[in-house]
């Protein structure tokens, strides 16, 4: 098996936030904190405004950088290449939120811990798909080995948008099918 990651389709996603509302049920996450986050762009200008929307969680990056910024080891690469994290070993001192050029990480006050997406790896250790994918209404995104992804979505993936950047850096463990409007270097992001 390969690298495991994430695949989104930016042109099937409709913004409906259901990924988003099934990881906080599932993760039981408070007011403001999400493993999985949506967002909205807009992009050109009127008459030709376009909208598209980003459903985003942890890249899995194959260079993370909150792994390199975490002083206990309670962030680091898992066997199958995700990345994880260990809440007994987390001190609670933020380093990988700081690090994270995604601001993936988030800060459990509550727990005193630092958590994130860890592609439900629960669910997958009984063969089941993280909750985000089964979720999708529209199948905009799919979890798995990414050679076998590639092989499947085709040519015109990318793994960097221009609301989406340091790919170069630390290699997200993400294939992204874009909206055309998605790859233009000008946009706006919008509330709906």
């Amino acid at each position: 098996m390969g690298r495991l990651g994430f695949y989104f389709d930016s042109r099937m996603c409709m913004g409906c936030r259901t990924c988003q509302v099934a990881c906080k049920d599932k993760n039981r996450l408070d007011v403001g904190t999400l493993f999985r986050s949506v967002q909205s762009f807009e992009t050109g200008v009127y008459p030709n405004a376009t909208i598209y929307h980003y459903s985003g969680s942890c890249n899995h990056c194959e260079n993370p950088k909150c792994v390199a910024g975490c002083p206990t080891g309670a962030m680091y690469k898992a066997e199958d290449g995700t990345v994880q994290h260990d809440d007994d070993l987390c001190i609670g001192c933020r380093y990988c939120t700081w690090n994270c050029p995604y601001n993936v990480p988030q800060y459990i006050k509550e727990k005193h811990v630092v958590e994130k997406c860890n592609t439900c790896k629960d669910l997958r250790d009984n063969g089941q798909n993280p909750v985000c994918v089964d979720s999708c209404p529209m199948r905009a995104i799919k979890f798995g080995d990414l050679d076998d992804l590639k092989a499947e979505y085709g040519s015109g993936l990318v793994n960097e948008l221009p609301i989406l950047t340091n790919a170069s850096v630390t290699s997200p463990s993400l294939l992204i099918n874009p909206k055309s409007c998605a790859l233009e270097e000008k946009f706006e992001e919008v509330e709906l």
